[in-house]
């Protein structure tokens, strides 16, 4: 069973945001971290100068097959075959509520963006490493999702089904995937205080979150990474299948 400070690690979208707060999280605890980006490249590389030689950036667009498994290759050659998965990379979006699409304006390629980062992405990372999972009797698959799942108080039709979608893949991919050694779990977020993709979000809706929130405070990226390191780790070695939502016990699962 490989400790954290054993696995080479692929954090997808970890240019910046929570991506970056995960490979901080995975570095801390002495992994190899491959740090994904499709185009923060002087983000990416400024992560991994501050986290040290055991950090490498890596780019490749997660919806392309062939870029994907070139990146894996790559990684194999630079830092060892990747261990574990997290599959943060999201496709552009903002959440503020006020300028989200309805339903009324939302067509089929808002939800086809969406999903093909957050379901393909996962798809095609799932692909590359298997052979590497195979060979090694290893593997973890974590994925990033929403609690908006069980809780749309704001209606964020294309992002929520995405990974309403990616959740049901994590589900069924665990069935596939267990007989290699390799678990898939989602840890799943609200609203992170603060992220790019959260900068737009009006400071009177963090309070009145944190207001609603057991622990009376919004979600940090760092305290979400955290709980990223969980499934990576020997103590979930019997968790799969499964959704963790971290939220400060906001919504229930």
């Amino acid at each position: 069973m490989k400790q954290i400070a054993d696995q080479t690690v692929l954090v997808t979208g970890a240019g910046r945001g929570l991506g970056a707060a995960i490979a901080r999280a995975f570095a801390r605890q002495g992994a190899r971290v491959a740090v994904n980006y499709r185009h923060s490249q002087d983000a990416a590389e400024a992560l991994c100068a501050e986290i040290g030689p055991r950090a490498q950036a890596f780019q490749a667009d997660v919806t392309d097959r062939a870029a994907v498994a070139a990146m894996v290759a790559q990684i194999t050659e630079a830092m060892g075959a990747p261990d574990v998965l997290v599959h943060n990379a999201l496709a552009d979006f903002q959440f503020n509520g006020d300028a989200r699409k309805g339903l009324e304006t939302l067509d089929w390629a808002d939800m086809a963006a969406q999903a093909q980062v957050s379901v393909g992405g996962a798809l095609n990372l799932i692909a590359a490493a298997r052979p590497h999972f195979a060979a090694s009797g290893f593997g973890r698959v974590i994925t990033i999702g929403t609690n908006l799942v069980q809780n749309p108080v704001v209606p964020y039709h294309d992002y929520t089904a995405a990974k309403a979608a990616l959740m049901a893949l994590t589900r069924t991919a665990s069935r596939d995937l267990g007989p290699l050694g390799v678990t898939v779990n989602m840890v799943a977020g609200g609203l992170l205080r603060t992220t790019d993709a959260s900068a737009a979000t009006p400071e009177a809706v963090f309070d009145l979150i944190a207001g609603q929130t057991p622990l009376g405070h919004v979600t940090t990226p760092a305290e979400m990474a955290d709980a990223v390191l969980f499934f990576a780790s020997p103590w979930a070695r019997a968790v799969t299948g499964q959704t963790l939502i971290v939220d400060g016990g906001l919504v229930c699962g």
